[in-house]
């Protein structure tokens, strides 16, 4: 229990310091579902270091950074996370597409099913939104998410979530 508090602290932290040292463009939270019947929290700020570029005559590219921090839960266990990851985004008129993989640390007990062999892992989605509200600042998405080591340690049992977002863009 006092590993659990204290990763959850350390992911305040970091979540917290990671605004304090960029520009914060927008916040967001997200809920989601996964393998082991684990549900998932997770909060996190956003910060643009691509403008939306032409990619062809209809869509624009995009970029920003996720600084994110969240809680798992299932019947076995309870499991802190935090994570940064660079998101690519294909946007056209309100609707996008979105693709990343970024780095997670993760507590290694996931359930009595699932134990990871390291803190570190990987993060990968894909996504698809829809941005509405006034001058489009809400942002509503669905993700499908990943999250393993990549194949660099055993036992490697990855864990899979469905992921729906909710942001909004403070700019």
């Amino acid at each position: 229990m006092i590993r659990k508090i204290g990763a959850a602290a350390g992911a305040s932290v970091f979540f917290f310091l990671a605004g304090a040292a960029h520009a914060v463009d927008g916040i967001a939270v997200e809920v989601g579902y996964g393998d082991d019947r684990t549900s998932m929290i997770r909060f996190s700020i956003t910060d643009n270091w691509r403008t939306r570029e032409p990619a062809t005559r209809e869509w624009r590219l995009a970029g920003y950074w996720e600084f994110s921090a969240g809680l798992w839960d299932n019947k076995d266990e309870s499991t802190a996370e935090i994570a940064i990851t660079p998101v690519f985004r294909l946007e056209r008129s309100r609707l996008y597409l979105e693709a990343a993989i970024g780095a997670h640390l993760v507590q290694a007990h996931i359930s009595a099913h699932r134990t990871f062999s390291t803190a570190f892992q990987f993060g990968e989605h894909l996504g698809a939104g829809y941005r509405f509200g006034p001058a489009r600042r809400y942002d509503l998405g669905l993700r499908l998410q990943h999250i393993s080591n990549g194949g660099l340690s055993k036992p490697n049992p990855g864990i899979n979530f469905a992921i729906v977002r909710l942001q909004y863009d403070l700019e």
